[in-house]
């Protein structure tokens, strides 16, 4: 919670929040505590006790007030309620969720939605399931065993990721940004994947301290496919409640060529297995 903080107040500026600069140059980059304490309408050595992890057990109106002041996302926001929560040993508001195979009935989707490339993810995006669709979309995750399936690996660990997403300095970004959300919710499988990337990919490494955090929600995702060419696909993401897992489904609207691409990638997809 302390490097949440103040990696966030580094990021605001004074001019941001209507303050002075004042004359000279600053020393530290974004916010003083004081200026950030008196945003927030808490004392300057209660503020510096949090973030110094020194104050257990801050308040829910503390913490709205500083996401406020530091302008957080509501991603961001959650985010830190649940850090504070680790801080004071309180039980969580989000469960920890044990791994567990893709439901049944998540499983009937993935079969529903075809040609649409789909898959059942749980908190650190591996992969419980896909339709061939899905396997087929990301050259190379298929032929990964089932357990080492995982979004995130594939994004920084696999040589064709790099030309897969057109933009992959924002897909990694968001990576990253998303995983940082499975650190309350799964923190053990999240800090075995951390480990394992961070000491193969500096990239990884430098977006992980940035410690930014978001909540993937429906978007849009660009590819340059080695079979089907260049397109860009919508993305929705359907978190069933209490299920610890989510369906990614990628699609276009039918009478369009990106559909067209669609049934193209279906016919030509070799069934490579789920897990």
């Amino acid at each position: 919670m302390a490097d949440f903080l103040r990696i966030r107040r580094g990021r605001i500026g004074p001019a941001d929040v209507g303050l002075p600069t004042g004359p000279g140059a600053r020393r530290t980059p974004g916010l003083r505590r004081e200026e950030l304490a008196a945003l927030a309408g808490v004392s300057v050595d209660y503020y510096i006790r949090i973030e110094q992890g020194r104050e257990s057990a801050p308040s829910d109106a503390v913490l709205g007030a500083l996401a406020r002041a530091l302008r957080l996302t509501a991603d961001e926001h959650s985010h830190l309620l649940g850090l504070a929560d680790q801080v004071a040993g309180r039980t969580p508001r989000r469960r920890p969720a044990d791994p567990r195979p893709a439901s049944p009935g998540l499983r009937l989707l993935l079969e529903s939605v075809r040609p649409s490339p789909a898959y059942v993810l749980d908190d650190v995006n591996d992969v419980l399931a896909s339709n061939p669709e899905g396997l087929a979309l990301m050259p190379g995750l298929g032929d990964w065993p089932p357990a080492q399936r995982n979004t995130i690996r594939y994004t920084f660990l696999h040589a064709t990721a790099r030309t897969l997403f057109a933009d992959w300095d924002r897909v990694a970004r968001n990576c990253v940004a998303h995983l940082h959300t499975a650190e309350l919710t799964a923190p053990e499988r999240t800090a075995a994947l951390v480990a394992e990337l961070a000491a193969v990919s500096g990239e990884f490494a430098a977006l992980w301290r940035r410690h930014e955090v978001w909540a993937k929600r429906a978007g849009q995702t660009a590819f340059r496919h080695p079979v089907i060419g260049p397109i860009t696909l919508a993305n929705e993401v359907l978190s069933p409640a209490g299920e610890g897992q989510r369906l990614l489904i990628y699609q276009a609207p039918p009478g369009t060529a990106e559909h067209d691409s669609l049934v193209l990638l279906a016919m030509t997809a070799e069934d490579v297995g789920t897990p």
